[in-house]
């Protein structure tokens, strides 16, 4: 019996040996731990513009995402300390964290004064703002005070301020580097404007995303699930890639606002399978 085994053994060893046995190159080499991205999935404020905290929540579970730019309607600007405080645990529990405030429109140095005021009790180092254009350097002297920086938010055609990233970044370029975009790559889309490139050509600047996708890159276009619209969803997470995004990419789920689970569930779902696979 033993001879047998012996037999066999170097049988198989001896094919190998001389090749008449093939083992595919991809099998013998050791499989590559994926790399965890720089940037990370989180949830707009505003998708849950009819929904209390609690309800919020319970969504953001479902989904499994955990990070949330926080809207007044949740936690209100004249939140007290005790308050601010009851507001993080109730994130905690729900093992989600509050990583920016906005958008905040900021019509003033007195508002704009408010919303630092704001985003420092809450306790974070990110404001997504829509100021005037003439208080722009105010808000570059108050990004430099604090420390904490500000992402002006885009609006699409129609928005006579702040229509798409390059009107952004014209106004802002030679302003302190930590006022900044927040890219709503839909908005962008919308305007006419190649939301992939613009991403690639504005990163500096770009603090913070708002993921969606659109039915049409016109005026018309509407908010839609992140796998069916006209953005190539696949190739804007290779270039999040590329240039080495290291912020949130904030879903901001606009249509069947007030059933919206499921729209917001398949963009999610859609978006980590991509995140996946590429």
């Amino acid at each position: 019996m033993n001879n047998r085994r012996e037999f066999v053994k170097k049988g198989v060893v001896g094919l190998m040996a001389g090749s008449l046995v093939s083992v595919p190159e991809s099998f013998a080499r050791p499989l590559k731990e994926k790399k965890e991205d720089l940037f990370k999935l989180a949830m707009a404020g505003y998708s849950f513009v009819h929904f209390n905290l609690d309800q919020s929540l319970v969504m953001m579970k479902k989904t499994d995402v955990h990070y949330l730019c926080i809207k007044d309607f949740h936690l209100p600007y004249a939140s007290t300390a005790e308050q601010i405080t009851a507001f993080h645990e109730k994130l905690k529990e729900s093992g989600v964290t509050g990583y920016a405030v906005g958008p905040i429109y900021a019509k003033s140095p007195k508002e704009i004064d408010n919303s630092f005021d704001y985003a420092k009790r809450v306790g974070v180092k990110l404001i997504v703002g829509i100021p005037s254009h003439e208080d722009l350097p105010y808000v570059a002297q108050k990004v430099k005070e604090t420390g904490i920086r500000y992402a002006i938010h885009i609006h699409g055609p129609g928005d006579k301020l702040y229509p798409n990233a390059v009107t952004v970044y014209n106004l802002i370029k030679d302003l302190d580097p930590g006022l900044g975009i927040c890219f709503d790559m839909g908005h962008d889309t919308r305007y006419g404007n190649d939301a992939i490139a613009d991403l690639e050509k504005y990163q500096k600047r770009i603090f913070d995303i708002h993921l969606k996708n659109v039915t049409a890159a016109t005026k018309e276009g509407t908010t839609c699930e992140l796998g069916r619209g006209v953005i190539d969803i696949p190739l804007f997470v290779k270039t999040l890639r590329k240039i080495k995004y290291s912020g949130m990419c904030s879903l901001e789920y606009e249509k069947d606002m007030k059933d919206p689970l499921a729209g917001i569930a398949e963009s999610v779902g859609y978006y980590k399978g991509v995140c996946q696979a590429s």
